[in-house]
């Protein structure tokens, strides 16, 4: 009688071609698996950066939103501000912080652009009285390099022959009844806007 020694080559009962099948299939659908959550994941960084820089940009439009208003707020206005020499602010550096801001920031550059004959003014029923209108170029900074630039016209009502100085000269405050002795804006352009 011969006894035959059990086959250690095959610890199951299935024929040796099978064996390796399954890490054959496995390892391509994990390699498959990895690199779409790998995707993901790359996805959802590239919309986290781009709602940031979304972000980002708004805060530097609102700062040029701001800095037009500080222009328009300016008590300085002259006729000697021109194109060439403008009032520029800050007068040093290259932009002032937004207040309660660490990364935004804002500058302008502010001219006379030109005088309004006073036969005009008197067509609208405004005597002795000259439209001065001037520009403002506000630039709005914040992180990433986020940059808005916002150009304002405006102009304001002044004596005729007015080239400087507040509007109204006298202590009393009779001047603060005339409608127009504050700025009114004219025109706006926000170059590269849609």
């Amino acid at each position: 009688m011969i006894i035959r020694a059990p086959d250690c080559r095959s610890p199951t009962n299935a024929p040796l071609a099978e064996h390796g099948f399954v890490l054959a299939f496995c390892l391509p659908l994990l390699a498959t698996l990895a690199i779409l959550s790998l995707a993901s994941l790359m996805s959802a960084i590239l919309e986290v950066r781009m709602s940031a820089n979304h972000e980002y940009r708004e805060r530097a439009y609102q700062s040029a939103e701001y800095a037009v208003e500080e222009a328009l707020a300016s008590t300085d206005l002259s006729t000697a501000l021109t194109l060439s020499a403008p009032k520029v602010v800050p007068a040093v550096g290259d932009r002032t912080s937004m207040p309660g801001s660490l990364i935004d920031g804002y500058a302008y550059r502010l001219y006379f652009l030109a005088a309004v004959d006073p036969g005009e003014t008197a067509l609208m029923g405004i005597s002795g009285l000259q439209a001065f209108h001037f520009v403002v170029e506000a630039t709005g900074y914040s992180a990433r390099g986020a940059r808005d630039l916002h150009v304002q016209g405006f102009y304001v009502l002044r004596p005729v022959g007015w080239t400087s100085g507040t509007f109204c000269p006298d202590p009393i405050g009779v001047c603060d009844e005339v409608p127009s002795a504050v700025p009114r804006r004219t025109f706006w352009l926000q170059p590269d806007s849609e």
